[in-house]
């Protein structure tokens, strides 16, 4: 068909055509933003997911939605070894500096800027304007935020803004994606800040995404964090979801998909959002008219198969060092997860007690996860299969 037609576009943190299967969270979300508008707390939500399932997508749209409804919004992306710090100041510059325009929340917000001027300048950050222009911001603010500890700081700063936002009459929204590689510190202050917020009832609003372990790194860091936020699972796509996902999107640009064609879709990729993105694209170019049939899924495999290995999969086993790739290989030969860490020694002729290191690295580059204690299984979706088809298998459809 005609690919200017195609409505799909598989990329990272790109919307889907249909975003399917995630009403519950983004109704939650919208239903907290109009609480904040009435100045009234939201419970902090850290969704936890896969890679490839839809977790930045869902990011970018709830932040669509707090601004549609009034609020004010920041959004991060946390980097491997991420300074949450280094990260946040730049946007709690943005905010403060926009409520210090409004008369009502001017003085509690330029009160907010000289504390961020402290903490930057502790921190040893260079941040231009961070009160440029507006008076009395420049002015020594002793005791706010200046201990040089993040823990301390942070929350601090989170008051100030989140009572300036209550005399605006508006709110504030932080979102954070790939919560994972935050250090335990960061991720510490992180967490007092939210709770010192939720005890004030200020109308900020906290919105993480990560991977699956990011609830245990969370309790880790403060025994309350259980407690503190929400923990929705944004996996893979329940099957009627799933065919809302691509036969929505074919519909709508006037063309039809066969009901096996949409089965064999959802069978093969699990339904991961990412996969189905992926397959639907390339069974839309293949189709010869405005018509996919099974035929047309079946010869889309190969494609969709060299696009899923040569990007999505490739660009993350190419982080692992030799070594590191030796031990997902042995996972991948054990066939699919969860894994017991007994067996990957086994696999690997070693001791349990020597996977520690290896281990350890993998899990901090986001390739895998604890499902639970004494197991690992990837973070990425179907990759086990990735790495059984690097020694020779023939991606043909089956």
């Amino acid at each position: 068909m005609d690919p200017v037609r195609n409505p799909f576009s598989p990329s990272a943190g790109r919307r889907p055509p249909e975003l399917a299967g995630r009403d519950d969270v983004l109704d939650t979300a919208r239903t907290a933003c109009l609480r904040a508008m009435r100045t009234r707390y939201g419970r902090p939500m850290m969704m936890l997911g896969l890679r490839g399932t839809g977790k930045t997508v869902l990011i970018n749209e709830i932040k669509r939605i707090a601004a549609d409804e009034g609020l004010l919004t920041s959004r991060i992306e946390a980097p491997e070894n991420a300074d949450l710090a280094r990260l946040l100041v730049p946007e709690l510059r943005k905010v403060l500096r926009s409520l210090s325009t409004r008369e009502a929340a001017r003085e509690v917000a330029v009160r907010g800027l000289r504390g961020l001027r402290n903490l930057a300048s502790i921190f040893k950050m260079e941040v231009e304007g961070v009160s440029m222009g507006i008076e009395g911001a420049a002015d020594p603010e002793p005791g706010l935020a200046d201990s040089g500890d993040l823990q301390f700081d942070l929350p601090d700063l989170f008051e100030a803004v989140g009572e300036a936002a209550r005399r605006a009459g508006t709110g504030w929204m932080l979102l954070i994606d790939e919560v994972q590689y935050l250090n335990r510190e960061d991720l510490s202050a992180l967490i007092v800040g939210l709770h010192r917020v939720s005890q004030s009832d200020l109308p900020i609003l906290f919105v993480g995404a990560g991977l699956p372990q990011v609830a245990k790194l969370a309790g880790d860091a403060k025994s309350y964090a259980e407690r503190l936020f929400t923990y929705p699972r944004i996996d893979a796509l329940e099957p009627d979801a799933a065919r809302q996902a691509i036969v929505k999107p074919v519909e709508e640009e006037g063309a039809t998909i066969e009901d096996g064609a949409v089965a064999h879709i959802v069978e093969k990729t699990r339904g991961y959002p990412f996969y189905l993105q992926a397959w639907g694209d390339k069974a839309w170019d293949i189709a010869s008219d405005d018509r996919i049939t099974v035929d047309d899924v079946r010869d889309a495999y190969a494609a969709t198969i060299a696009s899923l290995d040569e990007g999505f999969f490739r660009v993350r086993l190419d982080r692992l060092t030799r070594g590191e790739v030796t031990f997902v290989a042995a996972m991948s030969e054990l066939g699919d997860g969860p894994y017991a860490i007994a067996d990957i020694a086994a696999k690997l002729d070693r001791k349990p007690s020597s996977l520690g290191p290896a281990r350890a690295n993998i899990l901090k580059k986001g390739m895998i996860y604890n499902p639970d204690h004494g197991y690992l299984d990837f973070s990425v979706p179907l990759f086990a299969e990735f790495m059984r088809r690097l020694r020779g298998a023939d991606p043909k459809e089956t």
